[in-house]
């Protein structure tokens, strides 16, 4: 789906105290942005920011950063966070591919929410749960590693239990008609129309 693009985003993204720019610069100590030693939640692909904010608002204690490529999308979570004085929240704008440069052992959990299915067989290697994308996050996690994914699309959902499967991650949690009450944009829109959430949380010591 192309996304509109809004005007002068770039500008309001870059001007944001909530943005960290240059995040590559803070690999490793990204608790320093917090001031303090809480643990880090991190969505890739954070979209309008609804499911991210709501968990920032809940618990005071968890510090998260939303990744988002798009500038656009992030107008009204910039707003919202700002207008709200979430501490505990940041966001930076990148596409995910550059993950293993940004962090670096300071991750506690990784949330994929509503992924970019890309479907076609050539298209793999992008898939956010993807042999190549789970190496990656190998080296950002701290200590053991957590990824709880929702998806609507049952062939991504399928592929992703048996790529989690094969880079020895551990299925504890998995559900093919999942309701959560802390929602994406997307979620709503999906289960308006009565289509399935399926979820899993995987772990890999």
């Amino acid at each position: 789906m192309r996304l509109k693009h809004i005007k002068g985003s770039e500008e309001v993204v870059s001007s944001s105290n909530v943005v960290i720019k240059k995040p590559e610069q803070y690999k490793g100590n990204f608790k320093s942005l917090f001031n303090n030693s809480n643990k880090i939640y991190l969505e890739i692909g954070m979209g309008k920011g609804s499911f991210l904010i709501e968990h920032a608002r809940r618990n005071p204690n968890i510090n998260y950063i939303g990744l988002e490529k798009y500038p656009s999308v992030l107008l009204n979570a910039l707003k919202t966070i700002e207008e709200e004085g979430l501490t505990n929240m940041k966001i930076i704008c990148s596409d995910a591919i550059w993950i293993d440069n940004i962090f670096y052992k300071e991750i506690s959990k990784v949330y994929l929410n509503f992924s970019d299915p890309w479907p076609k067989a050539r298209h793999e290697k992008r898939r956010l749960t993807s042999s190549v994308f789970l190496k990656k996050y190998n080296s950002i996690f701290k200590g053991l590693k957590v990824i709880e994914q929702k998806t609507d699309n049952d062939e991504l959902f399928a592929y992703s239990l048996k790529s989690f499967r094969r880079n020895h991650y551990f299925i504890i949690k998995k559900n093919t008609n999942y309701f959560d009450d802390i929602r994406t944009e997307y979620e709503n829109k999906f289960i308006n129309k009565g289509k399935n959430i399926n979820y899993v949380k995987v772990i890999k010591f």
